[in-house]
């Protein structure tokens, strides 16, 4: 794995990482860690989607960050994408001290869909903590794997599913309009796109979605995240993979 770190017209460190070959392979194992200095602010994302690639014995990802005071991270890599035969495990552990903010996006999408590869892998679970002064603020631990079932018959007709967090006070107008705004969204049977909203405590924000599409998943998340430009003084979006 490289880590980039392109220019940009703000005030952070911008990281984008880049796997050799476009993704992992039977045996990979990768482990980042990072600090935000107090009051700094970074962004960690990647070149393109994360594919896991066909592995009997397994792949795994460990990420450990570090938030210190007034400092806030954005994690918002593209999304990861499990091919048929893959196995994963993901985890991500990420401490903030007081007044540090997390901004994180997370999502997954089915295979090859020109192929008509939907939900083939074999194992894929993830992991992500979020702790603040040594007390948990989120602890989520989920599991894809077709010996619970068939995958593409328990996911129906959604081919990608999301969870965007937003923690701490860099956030907070962001999570008040969104709150709002999603608390008012209709339930439609059938809709290519389901969302949802729910409080961290009292500075936290969980959002998740489910699409018929990786295209309709990615649309929706950055929307979500449209406040990132302004608050880093570039685009993120705007940077091509």
């Amino acid at each position: 794995m490289r880590l980039l770190t392109p220019r940009n017209h703000g005030h952070a460190a911008w990281v984008y990482t880049s796997l050799f070959g476009d993704g992992l392979v039977d045996g990979d194992h990768l482990s980042l860690e990072m600090r935000v200095a107090a009051g700094a602010t970074a962004l960690l994302s990647s070149r393109g989607n994360t594919r896991i690639y066909r592995s009997p014995q397994g792949c795994r990802s460990v990420l450990s960050a570090q938030v210190e005071k007034g400092a806030l991270l954005v994690l918002v890599p593209d999304p990861t994408t499990c091919y048929a035969g893959a196995r994963f495990e993901q985890h991500q552990d990420i401490h903030l001290a007081p007044g540090a903010s997390l901004i994180l996006m997370d999502l997954v999408t089915t295979g090859r869909r020109a192929t008509g590869e939907r939900w083939d892998f074999a194992h894929f679970s993830s992991a992500l903590r979020v702790s603040r002064e040594g007390r948990a603020l989120f602890d989520e631990r989920w599991l894809l794997d077709p010996a619970q079932g068939a995958l593409s018959e328990r996911l129906g007709r959604f081919d990608a599913l999301g969870t965007v967090l937003l923690v701490g006070p860099a956030s907070a107008a962001a999570r008040e309009a969104l709150a709002e705004r999603l608390g008012t969204l209709p339930v439609t049977p059938g809709a290519p796109l389901v969302c949802s909203a729910s409080p961290i405590g009292s500075d936290g924000l969980v959002l998740r979605a489910a699409a018929t599409s990786p295209e309709l998943l990615m649309h929706t998340a950055t929307d979500w995240l449209s406040f990132l430009p302004a608050l880093l003084g570039d685009d993120p979006w705007a940077h091509g993979n």
